[in-house]
């Protein structure tokens, strides 16, 4: 049995030579993107006033002779342009260096680190979507009555209030008041859980830090969604459907809400990237061991291999969220002009 000739179409639409060529483009632009950053990165450190070993020797009771030494061994009194090279080399087969803060490579420190942030990253993302959707959705269908208002007033606090203040104020309440939720950390320290347990433990160090970091764009999330979806059901195609005898529903996420979807997955991939780097605030509240910690600390120890190391992965992270977002583009609608 062929396939019906809407799959056809979309099929076609996915593996023709103009989208061969767009993504290919792509990549090679993330590639040269990757490129100026690790330079930026490189040139930013270097710009910093003092190095690992300006800590340590104010922290020990090294000779001068001893730090000269080790700024020797550790190839910190070569050339800048020099240690980009060797910076380089090692970063073309992926060996991000090694951390003396930690005693361990760089790679296997953010490979321990990594989950935590990603996990993180993603409820949050993936709850301020839905919620905010959800309230963006309901609000445009109610526009004008109490309800729109009530999600209107509920959208400014969600906007209007900090990060921290959001994240101070759930410790507060949930875990010093109420004591429902642990306060800190990622895990139980001493329980030993496994299994489920150890599931359930994770996701219950994780509440308050997930609601913290997505309030704000929940926030977002239902104003966009609001002002697309009041702009949409008022053009020519959702009256045509509903001229058809659809069910309202049907109209409304079957029709208004698709075409809507294009500014929240622009506003998507701008929220991974920013909570990719901006996640060492609330891991810093909640004590969460995830990379937004891990370059926090790197930053006072002046441990210059773990922070490059963090500052290249959550690089890397939002090229690849770009090049997803750009292929969703496609996805979501045909009309998108692949340039």
């Amino acid at each position: 049995m062929s396939a019906p000739a809407g799959t056809r179409r979309r099929r076609s639409r996915f593996w023709n030579m103009d989208v061969l060529r767009f993504v290919a483009r792509r990549l090679m632009q993330a590639v040269v993107v990757m490129l100026l950053v690790m330079i930026a990165n490189f040139v930013l450190i270097k710009l910093a006033p003092g190095d690992m070993l300006d800590v340590l020797s104010g922290t020990s009771d090294m000779t001068a002779e001893q730090i000269a030494a080790l700024r020797r061994q550790f190839g910190l009194d070569q050339p800048v342009v020099v240690q980009f090279a060797k910076y380089f080399l090692r970063l073309a087969q992926f060996d991000l260096g090694y951390s003396h803060q930690y005693s361990d490579t760089v790679l296997n420190i953010l490979l321990g680190r990594l989950p935590t942030t990603l996990m993180l990253v993603a409820f949050s993302v993936l709850l301020s979507i839905v919620v905010g959707t959800a309230m963006g959705v309901i609000a445009a269908r109610n526009a004008g009555r109490l309800v729109d208002s009530a999600i209107s007033v509920l959208v400014l606090l969600f906007y209007a209030t900090p990060v921290f203040i959001v994240a101070i104020a759930l410790i507060l309440c949930f875990s010093v008041w109420l004591g429902w939720l642990p306060a800190s950390g990622l895990v139980t320290v001493g329980a030993g859980y496994t299994g489920w347990t150890h599931v359930k433990d994770v996701a219950a160090h994780l509440v308050m830090p997930v609601i913290a970091l997505c309030t704000f764009y929940t926030a977002i999330y239902g104003r966009l969604t609001r002002a697309t979806m009041l702009e949409t059901m008022h053009l020519d195609f959702v009256r045509t459907a509903r001229a058809k005898g659809l069910s309202e529903r049907r109209v409304i996420y079957g029709h208004a809400l698709r075409n809507a979807l294009l500014p929240i997955v622009t506003m998507a991939g701008l929220q991974v990237s920013s909570l990719i780097g901006g996640a060492v605030l609330v891991e810093t509240v909640f004590g969460l061991p995830g990379m937004g910690r891990t370059a926090f600390d790197a930053i006072f120890t002046r441990d210059t291999n773990l922070l490059l190391g963090v500052m290249f992965i959550a690089s890397l992270a939002v090229v690849c969220v770009s090049l997803v977002v750009d292929f969703l583009y496609i996805l979501l609608d045909p009309r998108v002009e692949l340039q």
